[in-house]
């Protein structure tokens, strides 16, 4: 009587194994038992029946998962201590999960000789592969060509356009955001914003003036580009009421900004959302739960970006290298200073 491969002597089932009596390659068994797509329905049938089968256990598909390398990852940041990084390598050791692979974990601080060294140091270990995460939404120049596994870019996109980045959807985030302001019956809106420098500034911009533009409105002023902090908020906001004191609505380009403009509003005696509507951008739980009323916020889900540039790497390490940018849908976090007016 003809034995499967698992039970030859007391050797565990491997990927191999299942790939084998399935009749299918091991790439396309790894596909189908970890849910991605483009994988056949009967051929994802099939493969979780040979699985069953062998009594292929989880702990055996991160042994197959990892045949041939060495189940370790790098993460590369450029800002360890930043509002952005955190998130984003938090979700993507998530998506790794625990026990299947180890993580090194190296902070450049933004000095390119220090990446570089860390760059070196990761590939003397044999990592299978290294996630890139930026500290701003900036193009950044591409790790050197001598870099032989696959790369994935988080947050900050690769200048090359061959490289796969994984980067937050600020034009349709800005869009989203003044869509919700005209949803709260809000037409005299303002834009109070960071340093015009930054690509996150200009993208959200363009996006909410493409909705204001479905809308049939008009952008109160021009957008008032300066610092990514309060009292530029505070500043902005008491020139804007001093030009357009029937203003509804200040979309701020980031929270600190959008705390300033409380204030600003505060002082003037203007009741927020009853007289003018405010919403911030990143969704920072310690400045948008603190304020009075608690802020409305875009959330850039770095979580969920993390994940899936941990996701797009599995698939390069398959030889499934993606290519370009793509993008990662943020959400609109309502809290009471966003009310529907009336």
């Amino acid at each position: 009587m003809a034995r499967t491969p698992a039970s030859r002597g007391t050797r565990a089932a491997t990927l191999s194994d299942v790939a084998r009596l399935a009749g299918v390659s091991v790439a396309t068994a790894s596909k189908a038992l970890n849910g991605r797509n483009h994988v056949h329905p009967q051929t994802r049938e099939r493969v979780v029946e040979a699985a069953a089968q062998l009594s292929f256990s989880p702990n055996s598909l991160a042994r197959g998962l990892l045949a041939g390398r060495t189940g370790t990852v790098g993460l590369l940041t450029s800002d360890l201590v930043g509002r952005f990084s955190l998130p984003i390598l938090i979700g993507a050791e998530d998506a790794f999960g625990a026990g299947q692979v180890s993580v090194f974990l190296c902070d450049a601080r933004g000095d390119a000789i220090r990446e570089r060294h860390h760059v070196q140091a990761l590939l003397s270990r044999r990592v299978d592969g290294l996630i890139v995460v930026g500290s701003s939404t900036d193009p950044r120049p591409p790790l050197a060509d001598a870099v032989d596994v696959p790369v994935v870019y988080a947050y900050a996109p690769s200048e090359a356009p061959d490289d796969l980045s994984i980067v937050p959807d600020n034009v349709n985030a800005g869009r989203m955001a003044v869509e919700h302001l005209i949803a709260c019956g809000r037409t005299r809106i303002a834009h109070i914003s960071g340093d015009r420098q930054y690509s996150a500034a200009r993208d959200r911009a363009a996006g909410a003036q493409a909705a204001l533009d479905a809308a049939g409105l008009s952008l109160v002023g021009e957008v008032a580009y300066g610092a990514w902090e309060e009292g530029w908020g505070r500043a902005a906001a008491g020139m804007l009421l001093d030009r357009d004191p029937e203003v509804d609505a200040v979309l701020c380009g980031s929270d600190q900004v959008a705390r300033g403009v409380l204030d600003s509003l505060r002082e003037r005696g203007r009741r927020v959302p009853e007289d003018v509507a405010v919403m911030g951008f990143d969704n920072w739980d310690v400045l948008t739960t603190g304020a009075r009323p608690q802020l409305t916020s875009v959330d850039m889900n770095l979580e969920e970006l993390g994940r899936a540039a941990a996701r797009a790497l599995f698939e390069a390490i398959d030889a499934e290298h993606g290519r370009g940018i793509h993008t990662v849908q943020c959400r609109v976090v309502v809290r009471g200073s966003t009310a529907s007016a009336g």
